[in-house]
C-alpha cells in the first residue's frame, strides 16, 4: 500500500502514567477514507490512544504517523487538516449557532460555508438560536459542525452521537458516510455496538492497554466463522429426541422453543427442514442467529461493557 494511502500508522504505541501500564506496545493503521472504531471498556487506553494521535498528549514510545506528521509536533499545518469532537466542547452560550461556526471558522485559510455545514448537521432551523438553547442532541450536532467548519481531511468523532434519539443518531450516521464519500478519514470511539457496526471499516477492540482483536466488524473475533444458533417452535406432539441434529449437538428447550449450537448451519438447516416437510410441519419461528458484535465484544473483554 502506497504511503499517501494510509492517514495513520502507529507502531510500538507505549504510555504509562506512574506505575500504570495505559498503552502495551499497540499497531494500528487507518487508511483514507476509512473510518476506524475504536472500542474498549473504561481505562482500556482509548483516550489515552486518540489524545495522542491528536497531539494532546506525548507518547513514551513507539512511532505515529497521522497525515504523514508526528502529531506530538504539533504542526500548525497537521492541527488545520483534523477535526475533533470531544465529549463536551466550550462555546460561548450566547452566540447562535452560525455566529460560532463564523468564529471557528475564522481560523482556518479555507473553512467550508457556514451555510453548508449547518445544513450538513441538520441545525438549518437553529441557525439564528443561542447556544444555550439547544437542546443536549442539538448541542451535539453542533459540536460535529465545530470539527468540520475547517474542512478537515480527518475527523476524531469521541461518543458522537450520545443523547441523540434514534433517528437523529441515524442522521448523524449519514454525515459521517458522507464525509468518507468525501475520501475523509474518520477515527470513532464509541459504546455503542450497532453504531461501529453500521460506519466502521475497521473495529480495534483494547483491553488492559493492548489490542485483543482487529478487522472489519462482520469478521470480528472469527464472527464470519463462528457458532450459529438455530432455533425453531417445536411442532405439536414432537419431543426434542425426535429432531434431526449434527452430531454432537445438545437441543435446549426454552418454553415452546428448542435451540442448539452449530460450527455450520447450511447441512443441519437442510436436515431439519427436509424432516419437518416429511412430516407435513411447518417449523415456526425458525432463525439462525450468529454472535452480535456486541456479543464478541463482551467476550474479548472479558464481560466488561465500560
Amino acid at each position: 500500500m502506497a504511503t499517501t494511502d494510509v492517514a495513520i500508522s502507529v507502531r510500538g504505541l507505549t504510555k504509562a502514567y506512574g506505575g500504570f501500564e495505559a498503552l502495551r506496545g499497540i499497531d494500528l493503521e487507518v487508511c483514507r477514507g476509512e473510518v476506524l472504531a475504536l472500542l474498549g471498556p473504561n481505562g482500556a487506553g482509548k483516550t489515552t490512544a486518540v489524545e495522542i494521535l491528536e497531539g494532546y498528549r506525548e507518547r513514551d514510545g513507539g512511532e505515529v504517523s497521522v497525515l504523514g506528521f508526528d502529531p506530538a509536533d504539533r504542526d500548525r499545518e497537521l492541527r488545520a487538516r483534523v477535526g475533533i469532537v470531544l465529549q463536551e466542547c466550550a462555546v460561548d452560550p450566547y452566540l447562535t449557532v452560525a455566529e460560532a461556526l463564523a468564529q471557528r471558522a475564522f481560523l482556518y485559510s479555507a473553512p467550508r460555508p457556514v451555510g453548508e455545514v449547518v445544513a450538513l448537521v441538520g441545525l438549518e432551523e437553529k441557525a439564528r438560536s443561542r447556544v444555550k438553547l439547544l437542546s443536549g442532541g442539538q448541542q451535539r450536532r453542533l459540536d460535529l459542525a465545530l470539527a468540520l467548519i475547517g474542512n478537515p481531511e480527518l475527523v476524531f468523532l469521541d461518543e458522537p452521537t450520545t443523547g441523540f434519539d434514534p433517528s437523529a443518531r441515524r442522521e448523524a450516521w449519514e454525515v459521517v458516510r458522507d464525509l468518507c464519500a468525501e475520501g475523509r478519514t474518520v477515527v470513532l470511539t464509541t459504546h455503542y455496538m450497532d453504531e461501529a457496526q453500521a460506519l466502521a471499516d475497521t473495529v480495534v477492540v483494547l483491553a488492559a492497554g493492548r489490542i485483543v482483536a482487529s478487522g472489519p466488524p462482520d469478521t470480528l473475533g472469527g464472527r464470519d466463522h463462528g457458532v450459529s444458533t438455530v432455533r425453531f417452535v417445536l411442532p405439536d406432539g414432537v419431543t426434542p429426541d425426535e429432531v434431526p441434529l449434527p452430531e454432537g449437538a445438545v437441543p435446549v428447550v426454552r418454553g415452546g422453543s428448542v435451540e442448539f449450537v452449530v460450527a455450520e448451519p447450511t447441512r443441519a438447516l437442510h436436515d431439519l427442514t427436509r424432516w419437518a416437510l416429511g412430516r407435513g410441519e411447518g417449523l415456526s419461528g425458525l432463525s439462525v442467529v450468529r454472535p452480535s458484535l456486541e456479543d464478541v465484544y463482551l467476550d474479548l473483554t472479558g464481560g466488561d461493557g465500560g
